[in-house]
């Protein structure tokens, strides 16, 4: 018990140092925004280009570990989908309820403990999630999103949109070079190396004081009772339906996900919902239910990743 709390106890202090500190106005909210966008445009590109280019192609592009989690999303959209029409939730809310069961934060939380957890794979694996999570995971959720809103711009329109969107993504394009990179077999320069790492080396610390920041000042006015289901989900519903996928996974042909790949994929998915995802709740009018989920599920997550660590490990 105490190995796993020496992971888990200095990643949610560091967001708590983070919330604490914007709390006590040391920081401005606006500050974590600009954090966040430093960490996105500029360390988290840095990281997953060394993390793809410096390994060989097929150890990147691992389609088991990518199955088992695109085959968890899909499971938990499908389920997610399914519970909160019976209970009577409206369209709208609905769509904000499965994006927030499904998404996590594999670049601000969920990267800093792999580094703790598994550091010499740390960003193969978020590179791994980023695949989906990008292609997959957020264009679905938005789909239910456009569905959602009568009159809305068109589904293909929209589908569009958001591909583009990805495409435009720093971390997306630094992902892809790095593919290239490694698919092509090029060496990278020594300068080259060692730029991208001073870069790189900065993710995890600001990713997590950014995040705890961000929570200072979220609207909290929303439905209360959706919120909390929806951060029930993703903490235990999207890892349930992951580790579901692993056993299904020889089914399906492929060789079972083991090792150190196969704690990582179930770790990946009870991270709690992805920083950015009040801002998607905001173009339906519900980033006060989002906001409320997201805090719970963020506070709630120390223990349930503890404690699924402690089965795991």
């Amino acid at each position: 018990m105490m190995a796993v709390l020496g992971i888990t106890l200095p990643i949610f202090a560091a967001v708590a140092l983070g919330y604490a500190c914007t709390r006590a106005g040391l920081f401005k909210s606006s500050d974590m925004a600009i954090l966040g966008r430093f960490v996105m445009s500029l360390a988290l590109p840095a990281l997953l280009f060394l993390a793809v280019a410096t390994r060989d192609f097929s150890e990147v592009f691992d389609l088991r570990y990518m199955a088992v989690f695109a085959l968890g999303a899909l499971a938990t959209i499908a389920l997610g989908f399914a519970g909160f029409t019976a209970a009577g939730v409206a369209p709208s809310r609905r769509a904000v309820a499965v994006m927030g069961a499904s998404c996590p934060n594999s670049g601000f939380i969920g990267y800093p403990l792999m580094l703790m957890v598994f550091p010499d794979i740390a960003g193969q694996i978020l590179a791994l999630n980023f695949l989906v999570e990008n292609f997959l995971i957020i264009p679905l959720c938005l789909v239910l999103f456009e569905l959602a809103q009568p009159g809305g711009a068109g589904l293909g329109g929209r589908l569009m949109s958001v591909m583009l969107g990805v495409l435009r993504r720093p971390f997306v394009i630094a992902l892809l070079a790095g593919l290239a990179v490694s698919a092509l077999g090029l060496s990278l320069p020594a300068t080259l190396t060692r730029t991208a790492e001073i870069f790189a080396q900065s993710a995890a610390a600001l990713a997590l004081f950014s995040i705890g920041g961000a929570l200072v000042g979220l609207p909290l006015k929303g439905n209360r009772a959706i919120a909390s289901a929806t951060a029930l989900a993703k903490l235990v519903l999207h890892p349930a339906m992951v580790f579901c996928a692993l056993l299904a996974l020889p089914l399906l042909g492929f060789a079972p996900l083991t090792g150190d790949l196969r704690v990582a994929v179930i770790l990946s998915a009870a991270i709690p919902m992805f920083s950015i995802y009040v801002v998607f709740a905001s173009e339906l009018g519900h980033e006060g239910m989002a906001s409320i989920a997201q805090i719970i599920a963020t506070a709630l997550s120390f223990f349930t990743i503890s404690a699924l660590m402690m089965l795991l490990l």
